[in-house]
């Protein structure tokens, strides 16, 4: 006797899920929004001003701003487009590392890493210039080698010089070079995208996933 309960593969009645991100992709796409809340409805100006990353008068002269800049955006639209493609490109990660403790700490240090990166890139080619740097971009343009590494990989980790992983870093690397060269397209708030940060966490992102798999499972390493 069949078990009423149990649903026939391919019933058209069957449920799929609304969401099928993993829960530590949507946990760090939803964190960037809680934190935007927090910096337009809490944070005073002065706090903020402490929490943006500047290279002035050395690019470690506050290195904890390195990580706490990540979490500022300059409007909307910023923290909207930081969100969207942290939530696209740490879904791939967040699978593959794993959806306990370990794995997604390790999503969550990945990305902090690569975004403190980023932000140090900027600064080291801005070295005692008082430009201010906010956003998650730098983490994302990280989460975005990893997942070309996984894809490039068919499911593991690929090398860097799979096709997938040679095409996704040409086209990072292009499209960041005509914004340099462009001047940057301006945000909300007047500010410019910071395509150093972009650059240099794209570059941690390639480096640095291979280490961070071992951290949410020695043998994923």
């Amino acid at each position: 006797m069949s078990d009423p309960w149990t649903e026939a593969p391919g019933d058209p009645d069957r449920r799929e899920p609304a969401i099928t991100a993993p829960a530590g992709a949507l946990w760090l796409a939803g964190l960037l929004v809680v934190a935007f809340l927090l910096q337009t409805l809490v944070a005073t100006p002065a706090l903020l001003d402490s929490l943006v990353y500047a290279p002035d008068p050395t690019p470690l002269a506050r290195p904890l701003s390195l990580l706490t800049a990540i979490w500022l955006h300059g409007g909307w639209g910023h923290l909207g487009m930081n969100a969207a493609f942290a939530l696209a490109f740490a879904t791939p990660l967040a699978r593959f590392l794993g959806g306990g403790f370990r794995g997604t700490a390790a999503l969550f240090l990945y990305f902090l890493a690569c975004g403190a990166i980023g932000n140090l890139g900027f600064g080291l080619l801005h070295a005692g210039q008082p430009y201010g740097v906010i956003g998650a971009s730098g983490g994302v343009s990280g989460l975005a080698a990893g997942a070309a590494r996984i894809v490039g990989g068919e499911g593991g980790i690929g090398g860097f010089r799979s096709p997938f992983v040679l095409s996704m870093g040409a086209a990072w690397v292009l499209t960041n070079l005509v914004v340099a060269v462009a001047g940057g397209a301006l945000i909300e708030g007047g500010s410019q995208i910071a395509w150093e940060a972009h650059l240099a966490g794209f570059a941690a992102g390639l480096v640095l996933l291979r280490p961070f798999a071992a951290l949410a499972a020695p043998r994923r390493g």
